[in-house]
Formats: structure tokens, C-alpha cells, sequence
């Protein structure tokens, strides 16, 4: 693996032809973070979360790839998008309430043949066939459990507020309601553990909250894994044939791999490696997705001027959900301006070797998110661009 320094001077040679701000993947770094992903998997395979990547070209690399299989879509545009686009399994990981794309998905065999939607209410059965508009094709249906721990008799919670069905009994019986109704079939369960897979518990600094989260944790695997197994028992009996069980994400991916309910592995983020995935013991990740903001101003010693950079994730506010400066290494925000909308004042020792035009490489807190400042990728090999690559904003689809 080369050092910060070195790949700083790679990605510097690679994009010289090029004016900032701009984006980047590295393909060596990024090829290695999916081997990673399958070794950690274990011989399950893994379905690639789309909103953790948002390029075409790049879920088509992953996905050609040994140990690969099927999309985790965000919405259901993108899902009808993808399929459109030839990826035969895109597994809708929310519910939705798109009715016209419902009733293009009733009305196309091909669509209705490579999309599973996801349902946690019989009401969102009743959404569906009101948008169907006389479309007739079977919609396949996945089933999402509550993966939250509870403790304290459920007056603690910790989890994401995801779907209202906790207990295997509610799984069967919603199965049960699914599989009565005509022009339904239940072909899946899911269950995303994002208090486990989406947390680290290497907090620099921090040894007592870190401690905390991995007996956390530690507690929440194996209630889940208990809980899971029971879940799926309970569906089976209902639905025999049931295709796949989906946990898991970067975070889990060995944890969750280890269960014998699950048969398939969500993830993405452990792809690009954003800067969350920093506070893991679990796995370490090479970061492949990085942006670059032109140096604009020198207003004096031990600070710079870098163009935009305001891009903060999603999820509760907070430091942890903007991106970090990360080569030069030791630069660090203004605490009184942070990321900004238009320019980012950067403070450290490394501002004054650098000079009007030279560019700041950073991390984005979270990975797909990227991909929504930016209308392409370009793709890095050793010390050289070798593809331009666009990314759902570049072709026009911005669906969230």
C-alpha cells in the first residue's frame, strides 16, 4: 500500500489535465476493498448497495466480480432505472410510494421480473394496487425486520427507527397476508443491523464510549442473531420457497455471514471507504473515493483558501458528518467557519507549501453521497486516468 504522500502525488500527476473541484475513485483501491468485502463474506454472496456507489459503470465493475450478486436500490425510480439498464436482481430496500412507478412495474414482465419491492405494512399492499392502473404482473415482495436492540423491558431503545415488525410472528402473519392476496409473492426477508454495521467502535480518543459500543453491540448480535433465525423459521413455514434472507452491511459483513439464516450480504460503503469507516476494529479499508478543491486564496501564514467544500452527509449534525481534509495530511477546519457552502478556509502547517491552484484531497463523511455534488468519476489507475465515468447526477437522475 503506498503512503498518503505518495498517492497524494499519484492522484496530483493523475488529474493534472484537469480543473478542480473534481472527483476520483481509485480502481486499485477500490478492486481491493471488494476483494476485502468477499473474504469477509465468507462464500455468501454480496448485493451491492447502489446508494453507497451512484455510478453505473462502477456497480457494473463490482458486480462482474467473483462473489457479487444483485443491487440494493434506494428507490423505486432507480430500481425501474436499473432494470431498465439490463441489472437483472435490484432489491428495493425501502418502501415506497411512487405510484407511477408501480404501475410501470405491474405492467412490464421484465421489470416485474428483476425488482422485489419491500413491505412492512398491509397498507402498502393497498398503495400498490391502487397504482397498478390494469397492470397485471405478479410484484415480488420483500418483508423487513426490526433488527433494533431493546433494552430495560423496551424502554431503551438502540437501532433505526426502520420497520414496525419485531417479532417472527409478525413476519409470518404479514407473509401470510401477503401471500393471500392476489398478484403478490413474498421472495425475501431483510434486516439491516445499522446500530452494528453502521457504527464504529474505535472512537479515537474516546476508550470508555468505545468500550461502550462494542458491548453494545456484542449484546445486539446476539439477540439478533437469535431473533433472525427464529424470523425466518416462522416465514418459511409460510413460504417455503422463500429466494433470500439480506443482512448485514461494511460494518458486519463477517458477523452477519456467520449466521446460518442469512444467505446474502448487503453492502457498498466498504467500497469507497468513507471517512465513518475509520472507527473500526472489524476490517481496515483503503479510502478509493476522493474529492479535490482548488486552493483560491492565501490569507496568511498557516492557512489557505480552498473553492466550495461545504458537503456534509446525512444523519444527526454533527463533525462526524462533514468530510475531512486528507492530503495534504494536517490540515484541519477553522472551528469558527467548518466546511463552506462557496470556500473553505484550511489552517495547519502544510497550507503554506501550498500555492494558488495547487488542490486539497478529502474524504467524504459517507460514500454515495459524493456522487451528488459531482457529474462524474474519474477513474485512477497507478498514476493515471484511465476512464471517466458518470455518475447518476451526470446522466441526468438525481432521485434523492
Amino acid at each position: 500500500m503506498n503512503s498518503p504522500a505518495a498517492d497524494r502525488a499519484r492522484y496530483d500527476r493523475a488529474t493534472a489535465h484537469l480543473d478542480a473541484p473534481l472527483a476520483i475513485v481509485d480502481l486499485d483501491a477500490f478492486d481491493a476493498n471488494a476483494d476485502d468485502l468477499v473474504r469477509r463474506a465468507a462464500g455468501k454472496p454480496v448485493r451491492v448497495a447502489s446508494k453507497s456507489v451512484r455510478c453505473r459503470v462502477l456497480l457494473e465493475r463490482v458486480l462482474a466480480r467473483p462473489g457479487f450478486a444483485g443491487i440494493m436500490s434506494y428507490t423505486l425510480a432507480e430500481s425501474l432505472w436499473l432494470a431498465r439498464s439490463g441489472f437483472e436482481d435490484v432489491l428495493l430496500a425501502y418502501p415506497s410510494a411512487d405510484r407511477a412507478g408501480f404501475a410501470e412495474l405491474a405492467d412490464d414482465p421484465k421489470l416485474a421480473a428483476a425488482v422485489t419491492v419491500m413491505v412492512d405494512d398491509p397498507a402498502q399492499l393497498e398503495l400498490i394496487d391502487r397504482s397498478r392502473d390494469g397492470g397485471t404482473q405478479e410484484v415480488r415482495v420483500c418483508l423487513e425486520l426490526d433488527t433494533a436492540l431493546h433494552l430495560f423491558g423496551g424502554r431503551v431503545r438502540v437501532g433505526a427507527r426502520r420497520s414496525p415488525l419485531r417479532e417472527p410472528e409478525q413476519l409470518a402473519e404479514l407473509a401470510r397476508t401477503v401471500s393471500a392476496r392476489p398478484g403478490f409473492r413474498v421472495v425475501g426477508l431483510m434486516g439491516y443491523e445499522g446500530h452494528i454495521a453502521g457504527v464504529g467502535d474505535a472512537l479515537a480518543g474516546r476508550p470508555l464510549r468505545s468500550r461502550a459500543v462494542r458491548l453494545m453491540q456484542g449484546a445486539a448480535r446476539k439477540e439478533l442473531a437469535a431473533r433472525r433465525a427464529e424470523t425466518v423459521r416462522a416465514v418459511r413455514a409460510v413460504v417455503p420457497d422463500l429466494e433470500f434472507v439480506n443482512g448485514g452491511g461494511t460494518g458486519s459483513v463477517q458477523q452477519t455471514a456467520a449466521e446460518d439464516a442469512v444467505t446474502e450480504i448487503a453492502a457498498g460503503s466498504g467500497l469507497y471507504v468513507p471517512r465513518l469507516f475509520d472507527n473500526y476494529t472489524s476490517f481496515r479499508g483503503r479510502p478509493a473515493a476522493l474529492f479535490a478543491q482548488p486552493v483560491v486564496r492565501r490569507p496568511g501564514v498557516g492557512v489557505v483558501t480552498v473553492l466550495g467544500g461545504g458537503y456534509p452527509a446525512s444523519g444527526a449534525a454533527g463533525q462526524d458528518r462533514l468530510p475531512v481534509p486528507y492530503l495534504p495530511q494536517g490540515l484541519r477546519y477553522d472551528p469558527q467557519e467548518g466546511a463552506g457552502e462557496v470556500q473553505t478556509p484550511l489552517l495547519g502547517s502544510p497550507a503554506d507549501d501550498l500555492l494558488i491552484g495547487d488542490r486539497v484531497w478529502f474524504r467524504h463523511a459517507k460514500a454515495g453521497e459524493l456522487c451528488e455534488r459531482f457529474e462524474a468519476l474519474h477513474l485512477i489507475e497507478g498514476d493515471r486516468v484511465t476512464a471517466t465515468a458518470p455518475t447518476y447526477r451526470g446522466e441526468g437522475r438525481t432521485f434523492l
